[in-house]
């Protein structure tokens, strides 16, 4: 196979990967590659093919000299995510079924070892339609879908005959869609406490020009006791492969592995954190105001008012979204000819990366709608809490070789949640905590071989305080994962 044509298969690849990956450790994968999710993500000390670059770069290096490989892989998510509020049916997310597919070519050739893969990094996605109770009765649709891809390109080296190093350069993409209603108390309780001596700010802030100008000059014909029914943002788009507001960006891994005997090896990568740019696209930003018609109408009384939706045009910025540094150690030992177990330990960095969610929207100079010509230009700021916890991963699997063609894997996933209950939101469920996986490879001869496995994760219930609304969500997961290697 002509690397030309190689290259063609990974650039199709990456103009379809990916669309959004759900929710696993907080919003990476549980594991990438059916062989190491397989064995619950343990990856960092055994050659799992290609996949080795988005686990553990040099790995890559312990495929066989003068190899070389190329994998193509499916992946399809399958959350299970409803969100419940005392007195009101429970809404059920109809986001229960994504795809995504992956490559990746690499090649040993003496000491180096290198290559070039696209992978699905990482997201998460809800959509709850528009008649839950997250619409509050307004028709809207809610929903949200945040996906995080990559181009890695890894180089190995053998230093020696037991120690391995290795090193990759990501080019990251993310895209975000999102659909989400606020109530009026949401957000007035943002407000600058200088316009609401009330507002607590418990959840987050809103701020910029088109509050403390535009919004306080139109408070002035608003029912002061019920000023805002609701606030409404949309920047949302019907491409399964591409948010409606995109970034691109860089990353970077480092990793090695040491052979300590024929039976045990070890080994470890450091993941940078993204150095993503702002995502940006075209938006709307809406408010239904109880505006006072005496005053919009010259013939009604002071004090009648009336509910009226103010749609704003504009940009909108979500500032300094990232995905995390993380920390991987792991061993594999080969206990015999047919059995070999493997454990990894990650730490993933999301206190950093997740403090909290900004965005930034500035109005068009010129509004279509009358009512929004007081907000031209101006510049809202929202920012919402996050504040994840750093999440400890625990990552142990086996594998067997059943007959020379077949094996069998089997693997658990144990983290804690890292989304605090208080901050917890029904459009980024990110909560799932253990996952329980099973594999298998099957060699139809020495050049062509399928894996696949799948994943379950049961189902965690986040509670957020009466004080943030008091709601519940539920999340379970079904994930697998399908691929096909060719050697030559």
């Amino acid at each position: 196979m002509k690397l030309k044509k190689i290259v063609g298969v990974l650039a199709a690849i990456g103009i379809a990967a990916p669309g959004v990956a759900l929710a696993t450790n907080g919003m990476l994968m549980e594991g990438y590659g059916p062989i190491a999710t397989g064995m619950g993500g343990a990856s960092m000390a055994y050659d799992n093919g290609a996949a080795g670059m988005a686990n553990n770069p040099a790995t890559i290096g312990l495929m066989a000299n003068g190899s070389n490989r190329l994998d193509l892989a499916i992946g399809g998510l399958h959350p299970d995510i409803d969100s419940k509020m005392t007195g009101m049916p429970k809404a059920h997310s109809d986001g229960d079924a994504y795809y995504m597919p992956a490559a990746g070519w690499v090649k040993k050739d003496g000491k180096l070892a290198y290559g070039v893969g696209v992978f699905a990094q990482g997201g998460m996605g809800t959509e709850y339609g528009k008649n839950s109770w997250l619409s509050a009765g307004t028709g809207l649709e809610n929903r949200s879908e945040v996906g995080v891809g990559n181009l890695i390109v890894p180089v190995a080296f053998d230093v020696n005959p037991n120690l391995n190093i290795a090193g990759s350069v990501d080019f990251v993409w993310a895209g975000m869609d999102l659909k989400m209603l606020m109530s009026g108390a949401q957000f007035m309780d943002m407000m600058p406490r200088t316009m609401n001596p009330f507002a607590t700010n418990s959840g987050g802030t809103v701020g910029g020009s088109m509050v403390t100008t535009g919004f306080a000059g139109a408070m002035a014909m608003m029912n002061p006791m019920n000023p805002v029914n609701f606030g409404y943002f949309d920047f949302s788009n019907s491409n399964d492969f591409s948010g409606k507001a995109h970034s691109t960006g860089w990353a970077g891994k480092l990793g090695f592995t040491y052979k300590v005997n024929n039976q045990l090896t070890l080994g470890g990568t450091y993941h940078s954190k993204t150095s993503l740019s702002d995502m940006e696209g075209s938006a709307s930003v809406s408010f239904n105001a109880n505006m006072d018609t005496g005053i919009l109408s010259g013939g009604a009384p002071n004090g009648v008012y009336t509910a009226m939706t103010i749609p704003v045009s504009g940009k909108i910025s979500v500032r300094d979204f990232q995905f995390p540094e993380t920390y991987g150690l792991g061993l594999s030992y080969q206990a015999n000819d047919k059995l070999m177990i493997a454990a990894d330990y990650k730490r993933i960095g999301w206190a950093k990366a997740m403090k909290n969610f900004t965005m930034a929207f500035t109005a068009d100079a010129t509004q279509a709608n009358m009512l929004a010509g007081g907000f031209a230009g101006q510049v809202l700021d929202a920012t919402m809490y996050q504040n994840w916890k750093d999440q400890d991963v625990f990552e142990l699997g086996v594998a067997y070789k059943a007959t020379d063609a077949l094996t069998l894997r089997a693997g658990v996933n144990i983290a804690n949640n890292p989304v605090p209950d208080a901050y917890v939101n029904p459009l980024f469920p990110a909560t799932i905590k253990d996952h329980y996986t099973l594999g298998a490879g099957y060699a139809f001869s020495k050049v062509s071989e399928v894996n696949a496995s799948y994943a379950y994760a049961p189902k965690v219930t986040s509670t957020a305080p009466a004080a943030a609304g008091g709601y519940s969500i539920d999340h379970a997961q079904n994930n697998w994962q399908l691929m096909y290697s060719h050697r030559f």
